[in-house]
């Protein structure tokens, strides 16, 4: 079983999806979709005429390999042993996951990955490298990701202060043409700027300049990865919608139209690093028009009676690695479609890559939305600004009423309640027919601590609800599920935790100078209340657990307290 030869059993939704391929096969949409026509998800080409580039990457970059690689041995013989890669969403997911599954050549740059403005992670991933043998790669489509601008400025204003001179030479640009960061890059001397097809959206440019490059660095064999995904998008030359990414984008389709919308992603260990990848692209592109398609990713497999009749499950596996079949199969025999895909070697993941995309983007169609733009991402933007906007006039951000504090914690939001423990019952017993999920969204530094509590209190909310949970540290989920969470049928319960930031680091006003306006403390907080403004707005339930600055202790009540609300009978109504 492969990408080529996958194993789907729709189950209950069998005669649904051949319905839906039959109708896919009377519409030619594959025809259509290798022809670029842009009818096939909207009736204007803005926004998807321009954004069907990457279907041409394989070929393309195949071309660009020598230069790449000329590059990677330029930056060896420099010196450089690590790169630090500053990034949000689309830009960042990929070269994460190539690391992950790949690893670091011998003798290779080790590359990481900064997408989070919490101070703590921030000052951690400068501090995981000299800058004397750092590369920093600053990544952004448009050019003007506040987040990446903000990681470069400081990582910028770090490297001149450790070299004492201008450190031009040990930055490299990923962008588009004629974007802000481009004339930016020019104008600081970067050791090089790598443009972009400008016709790529940043959640399906992980075959484009923004993968491949920090994947080089790393010394995994990117040609390879080409091959394999050219070899996917040959399958579509013959017009059948019987290639497995085509029947993969119908079963999604035609689950989320039948009410089976919640995609719950599984995989055996090498391949754990995809899930956040697959997240960003599904939710981001079918999360609009009050419909969409929730990816759930790090749930660890439960028995049917956890799970309501709205789920899928896909599991990717590497053929050299077990993966214990008998849940999947439980889950089948108990009426949830089931569909699993099996990778010989590493190296097809770039089929899974170019697999995923195009199942996506099938998917879009029979949902009738467009899968290319993100209308809902920018309310967050718009509310954060505002946020930040009062705190450069007022030197505040705008408070939040707290409904009350107990055991250390501070609860604001669409509750009422006397104790922690009444508050965690109301959530449990929100999942009605209004609440299909829980979404967790953690503006805290990232840990094993952290995790550890995100997951203990997602599978204690899913027993309790049966309703699917997702987990996101903020604010990198704005750039991926955040539109989903604004753009779908409004059925989520959205949980933040946020804390006292004990450690701060201001955000240079500039690359010239070390003043600064703002924090990343500051900047993380403006988001948090942004968001949640946007999905009140947005007619949305939101709650709020500030856990000051014990957050370990915090995290440790609130997962006990969770374990009790579960035990009162009224918990699982």
């Amino acid at each position: 079983m492969s990408w080529k030869h996958p194993n789907i059993d729709a189950g209950p939704l069998a005669k649904r999806v051949e319905q839906t391929l039959k109708q896919l096969e009377q519409d030619r949409i594959v025809e259509r979709l290798l022809q670029r026509d842009h009818t096939v998800w909207g009736p204007e080409p803005d926004e998807i005429a321009n954004r069907l580039g990457w279907l041409d990457s394989p070929r393309v970059m195949m071309d660009e390999i020598s230069a790449m690689q000329a590059f990677v041995s330029q930056a060896r013989e420099a010196g450089f042993t690590h790169a630090l890669l500053l990034g949000m969403g689309g830009s960042s997911l990929a070269p994460e996951v190539f690391r992950q599954v790949f690893g670091v050549a011998d003798r290779f740059i080790d590359v990481r990955v900064l997408d989070s403005t919490d101070p703590a992670a921030v000052l951690a991933a400068f501090a995981a490298s000299a800058p004397s043998t750092t590369l920093y790669i600053p990544a952004t489509k448009s050019g003007g990701t506040v987040e990446t601008l903000s990681f470069l400025k400081a990582a910028y204003r770090r490297a001149a202060a450790d070299l004492g001179r201008d450190p031009g030479d040990h930055f490299v640009a990923i962008t588009d043409p004629g974007s802000g960061l481009a004339d930016l890059a020019q104008e600081l001397s970067f050791r090089h700027i790598f443009l972009n097809d400008p016709d790529i959206g940043g959640r399906y440019s992980a075959l484009s300049m923004f993968g491949l490059v920090p994947a080089a660095l790393c010394g995994i064999d990117i040609g390879v990865l080409l091959v394999s995904a050219q070899q996917a998008l040959e399958e579509l030359a013959e017009l059948t919608v019987q290639t497995p990414s085509v029947v993969m984008g119908a079963l999604l389709g035609a689950a989320a139209r039948e009410g089976r919308d919640k995609l719950t992603l599984v995989s055996s260990s090498t391949l754990n690093p995809i899930g956040v990848w697959v997240e960003q692209l599904v939710a981001e592109s079918t999360g609009k028009r009050e419909r969409g398609i929730l990816p759930v990713d790090g749930e660890a497999l439960g028995t049917p009676d956890v799970y309501g009749d709205d789920r899928i499950f896909v599991a990717s596996q590497l053929s050299s690695e077990s993966m214990e079949q008998q849940p999947l199969a439980t889950l089948g025999e108990a009426g949830h479609p089931v569909a699993h895909f099996e990778l010989q070697t590493k190296s097809d993941l770039g089929a899974e890559l170019i697999g995923w995309e195009i199942a996506t983007i099938i998917a879009g169609h029979v949902l009738e939305i467009n899968p290319f733009d993100q209308p809902d991402v920018e309310s967050a933007k718009i509310q954060a600004r505002s946020m930040v906007s009062t705190y450069q006039e007022t030197g505040e951000l705008p408070s939040e009423q707290a409904t009350l504090t107990d055991q250390g914690i501070t609860i604001m939001g669409d509750v009422a309640g006397s104790t922690l423990l009444d508050v965690l019952q109301q959530i449990l017993r929100s999942a009605s027919p209004s609440t299909s999920y829980y979404a967790l969204q953690a503006y805290l530094p990232p840990s094993e601590t952290t995790h550890t509590a995100l997951q203990h209190l997602r599978h204690g909310i899913r027993s309790a609800t049966r309703r699917a949970t997702t987990a996101g540290y903020g604010p990198r989920f704005l750039h991926s599920t955040g539109q989903l969470h604004k753009g779908d049928g409004g059925t989520g319960f959205f949980v933040q935790l946020t804390c006292d930031d004990t450690i701060d680091l201001g955000i240079p006003d500039s690359t010239e100078t070390d003043e600064s306006s703002m924090s990343f403390g500051v900047l993380k907080a403006a988001q948090a209340l942004g968001d949640a403004q946007a999905l009140r707005q947005g007619g949305r339930q939101v709650v709020r657990f500030h856990l000051g600055t014990q957050i370990d202790a915090a995290l440790r009540t609130l997962c006990t307290t969770l374990d009790q609300a579960i035990q009162q009978p009224t918990a699982t109504e």
